[in-house]
């Protein structure tokens, strides 16, 4: 068998041989990265997504996320994680099912083959590669998340109860500067039909994110959390002052509310815990993302 430089992506008909001396594209943990794994690594970025990336924004973040798949890649084969050729066959089974082909790959070979060059640009053999190199990432994904044992107190998995029970409907104008959002909250604390006369004028101003968990405005609109608590008590139809949002300053206008009944959480309590409990998890997991790719000491040879 062929010695290879680097052997995490030795099943790859990109990875070279040693003795032709490869072209490096750089190093992680040390060890020479040949050219080809880091354009198989690309390819797999470019082509497939996956739970523990984005898609690329730009150039740089693509650069990024190639060079964390290639460490993800070998702390894989240095834990002896592998894909099974069932779990391939599977994996592609659920890939053309969502094509929506009308041929068994299986039987035709030569039809899976026109279809890959044709859909994917590569061979079978690539693809079923990719295939593989994604499968691993994905049992080292779960096997780092559920070696965390997180503790979680009753505190916790009660203040998470009360964050998605509690629910708020607002309405907000957005303001880039706060002296701006504070001069308009005292205009309309004093005469209040400016806030439908600003609408009427300014329509693109204003934002109604729904009626919704007040977990859903924390993480996804950016909300404070003391601030959706405060808005949780004001008065339907008043106004509250300028606070963050995710984008600038928000000045709101309470539209609806539904408080939680603290009797309920007796009944979700166990769920509860386990909700805390995976967020914890993944919260683990992003740092030791973190510490890994810190580690790797990445060395970037290629332009």
């Amino acid at each position: 068998m062929a010695s290879y430089i680097f052997f995490f992506l030795a099943g790859s008909v990109y990875a070279l041989e040693q003795k032709n001396q490869p072209k490096i594209a750089g190093e992680i943990f040390g060890v020479p990265v040949p050219i080809g794994n880091y354009y198989f690594a690309k390819r797999v970025v470019l082509t497939f997504n996956a739970s523990w990336r984005p898609v690329p924004r730009d150039e740089q973040q693509l650069e990024d996320l190639v060079w964390q798949e290639l460490i993800f890649s070998y702390e894989a084969f240095r834990r002896g994680i592998e894909a099974t050729p069932q779990e391939i066959d599977e994996r592609i089974d659920k890939i053309l099912k969502a094509e929506k082909v009308n041929f068994d790959w299986r039987k035709n070979k030569k039809v899976f083959e026109t279809w890959c060059k044709k859909r994917l640009g590569v061979s079978p053999e690539v693809f079923r590669n990719e295939i593989a190199h994604l499968i691993k990432l994905e049992k080292l994904r779960r096997q780092v998340i559920d070696s965390f044992h997180p503790h979680v107190t009753e505190d916790e998995a009660y203040k998470k109860f009360l964050d998605e029970y509690n629910t708020l409907s607002v309405e907000l104008v957005q303001f880039d500067d706060l002296d701006e959002a504070k001069k308009f909250y005292s205009q309309v604390k004093k005469n209040p039909s400016l806030w439908e006369k600003r609408k009427e004028s300014n329509p693109k101003e204003f934002r109604r994110p729904g009626f919704v968990a007040l977990d859903f405005l924390i993480h996804m609109w950016g909300f404070r959390r003391e601030d959706a608590y405060k808005m949780l008590k004001t008065k339907i139809d008043d106004f509250y002052p300028p606070s963050p949002i995710y984008r600038g300053y928000g000045v709101f206008k309470i539209l609806k509310v539904r408080r939680a009944k603290p009797e309920d959480f007796n009944k979700r309590k166990e769920y509860y815990f386990e909700r805390v409990e995976t967020i914890k998890k993944y919260e683990k997991y992003k740092e030791w993302v973190k510490k890994l790719i810190e580690d790797a000491n990445i060395k970037v040879y290629i332009e």
